[in-house]
């Protein structure tokens, strides 16, 4: 019987092929998340070319965000039906003729729409490349090695976005962050079909154009809202009441999306995927941990640049250390559930995240530069290290031929728990910001300019340099402020990572719902796959 069991191992590990086609399934994934920062530094050149407005700027950045977000539910169900590799390849070749066609965009309503579209070709290619993972990876250390590998580039693309960015524009013009993508995607065009397998499990239900509507209309209300919400805290424009009306717009759509999804015979999205608690526990995990670690980064960005008083290039240096501890905790715990189970693994990396956060609280507003971004990093280890797995137990727990649709699931989590996490850390970071000035502004200061000061951040340092020769500790209150800001959150982070080890652990180690070692494709998985070559 042992012996059979080895052959069986021996049979579902992976070859050189599936490691090579790993190694191919990068090129999109860094394409995917450096898209999303590219234009960050890449905005001034673009708006003296193309001369957006302020409104049109904004949508240059973010319609492309919005549109993932908006068509993931649709486009893994779209990769359940047609194949996971037929979609990636199909969506890589669009992306690729759009990112030509967007470098030469003659006006900002072209880009803006170009980007939309761009945001569409997006979506298909995040769910397609993880139930690819399910099909390539069937052994269990494999499979979480592979996925922590994606995961890993994924936060390196969005890393680099900025600094790739930057570097193009000290040579080209600002339709190289576009082209950029060009040569990749062709790579990945000619060796995909040879190198990645296609799944033989199929959905053959079609789609409900209506479930479609409703399930993008509903996601995009959301997070658009919330950024606006984040937005408008942060800059202190506009009225918090219309964004939070788009958001419970949308909150409204995906209950009439669910209603119908209950009723519906093939429906968009399967619900009964929710019924494994595995699934549903590890989304929920995923969205809690994205509103407190999304948030606390967020505002570590923040506070690089207007606490510290660092230039945006040299402020996205400092952020790396938590990036590289991130991808390292993600690498490292494929490893550890050679011994321990990756429920376990999970509880204990969420631990570990909570106790960074707490440390960062500990540091408080005076604390140096580099403790407080080693504070903050021991959160990126424990965060990647948890993340990594959360993604494999969600994969690994659907039946083989809705894969694309948890995958699907998991983007959909994870995109609202960023844009939960930046809204609600603009929002308390800016009440705290408020109430920790109004109480530390200095005697002599006129009362027009303290009204100024308080209503923003940015008010407030332009505020503090107006008044320099006046009032000069106002600069110090007001970054004090931002600083209270930041440590605040990072308690709301501690909590909600804490909440989150709590739940994995209730549910997921104590209960014992996790298997120590089960093959996704064995009987006691209930998941049965087999490879499609």
């Amino acid at each position: 019987m042992k012996r059979n069991d080895e052959r069986v191992a021996s049979r579902d590990r992976a070859t050189r092929r599936e490691w090579a086609g790993l190694a191919l399934l990068v090129l999109p994934m860094l394409m995917i998340s450096t898209d999303l920062t590219v234009l960050f530094f890449a905005l001034p050149t673009l708006s003296a070319d193309l001369d957006p407005t302020a409104t049109q700027a904004l949508w240059i950045v973010h319609v492309y965000g919005f549109l993932i977000a908006g068509f993931l539910v649709t486009m893994g169900r779209l990769g359940d039906r047609l194949g996971p590799r037929r979609l990636l390849l199909t969506g890589s070749a669009v992306f690729a003729a759009l990112c030509a066609v967007a470098a030469f965009s003659v006006s900002a309503e072209m880009l803006i729409a170009l980007r939309a579209l761009l945001g569409i070709a997006g979506a298909t290619l995040m769910p397609s490349l993880f139930s690819l993972l399910r099909v390539m990876f069937r052994d269990d250390r494999q499979r979480r090695l592979a996925i922590a590998i994606m995961f890993s580039a994924f936060s390196v693309g969005g890393a680099i976005g900025p600094l790739l960015g930057g570097m193009l524009l000290e040579f080209f013009w600002w339709g190289s962050v576009f082209l950029v993508n060009v040569p990749s995607m062709l790579l990945f065009l000619l060796l995909g079909g040879k190198l990645l397998p296609e799944r033989r499990e199929r959905s053959q239900a079609g789609l409900d154009a209506t479930s479609v509507a409703l399930s993008v209309t509903g996601i995009l209300a959301m997070v658009y809202g919330l950024q606006e919400l984040a937005a408008g805290q942060e800059t202190g424009t506009g009225s918090v009441w219309p964004n939070l009306a788009i958001v419970a717009g949308g909150i409204l759509v995906l209950t009439v999306f669910v209603r119908r999804q209950r009723r519906l015979t093939n429906p968009l999205f399967d619900l009964s995927l929710l019924a494994n608690r595995r699934m549903a526990v590890s989304l929920v995990t995923l969205l809690i941990v994205g509103v407190g670690v999304v948030g606390m980064f967020y505002l570590f960005t923040q506070h690089l640049q207007w606490v510290i008083g660092l230039s945006p290039l040299r402020a996205g240096l400092w952020t790396l250390p938590f990036v590289a501890v991130n991808i390292s905790g993600a690498l490292l715990a494929p490893v550890l559930t050679a011994r321990i189970p990756a429920a376990t693994v999970v509880a204990g990396g969420l631990a570990v995240a909570a106790l960074g956060a707490a440390l960062v609280v500990v540091t408080g507003t005076g604390a140096p530069l580099p403790l407080l971004v080693a504070a903050i990093s021991v959160t990126g280890l424990g965060h990647g290290a948890a993340i990594a797995l959360v993604s494999d137990l969600i994969i690994s727990s659907a039946p083989a031929g809705q894969t694309g649709s948890a995958a699907a699931a998991q983007e959909v989590s994870g995109e609202l728990g960023t844009a939960l996490g930046v809204a609600a850390g603009g929002a308390i970071g800016m009440v705290v910001y408020r109430t920790s000035l109004s109480g530390t502004l200095p005697p002599e200061l006129p009362q027009t300019a303290a009204r100024s000061a308080t209503s923003t951040i940015h008010q407030g340092l332009a505020t503090a340099e107006q008044f320099s020769a006046q009032s000069p500790a106002l600069l110090s209150a007001v970054r004090d402020a931002v600083a209270h800001g930041l440590q605040a959150y990072a308690g709301v982070s501690t909590i909600l990572a804490a909440l989150a080890a709590a739940l994995v652990t209730a549910i997921l180690v104590t209960a014992k719902h996790e298997p120590t070692r089960t093959r996704v494709d064995s009987p006691a998985a209930s998941v049965p796959d087999h490879d499609a070559r």
